[in-house]
């Protein structure tokens, strides 16, 4: 069965950090671009970030430029997405996609581009 489990996700004050994880199975990873996508209450899914198949490329919204950060492990199947010096209007259920892309080098931006999506994960920042 092919899933993604995002996992790292609570309640943190204003300024602190949060880690989010996201697990792949039943799907070849490294054959996947991987998105992170936020969605606050009353809200649109936004764009996050993206990271190509290679890890090499990275694309970060402006509102989080700076301060978040992706990764991924390919040999261990997973996406990570550092989060720091948090702020409320982060405050959203965040979600990792997969998208399979031929391009080793292609970060994907658009949400109708994903095929899998996790079940999301909900960060809330205190102020």
């Amino acid at each position: 069965q092919v899933q993604l489990v995002e996992s790292g996700g609570g309640l943190v004050q204003a300024g602190g950090s949060l880690r989010l994880s996201c697990s792949a199975s039943g799907l070849t990873f490294g054959m996947y671009a991987v998105g992170w996508f936020r969605q606050a209450p009353g809200k649109e899914r936004e764009f996050v970030g993206a990271i190509s198949r290679s890890g090499v490329i990275t694309y970060y919204a402006d509102s989080v430029k700076g301060r978040f950060t992706i990764s991924r492990d390919n040999a261990k199947n997973t996406a990570a997405l550092q989060m720091n010096s948090l702020k409320p209007e982060d405050t959203a259920v965040y979600y990792c996609a997969a998208d399979r892309t031929p391009g080793s080098y292609t970060v994907v931006r658009a949400s109708a581009e994903y095929d899998i999506w996790g079940q999301g994960t909900q960060v809330t920042v205190s102020s």
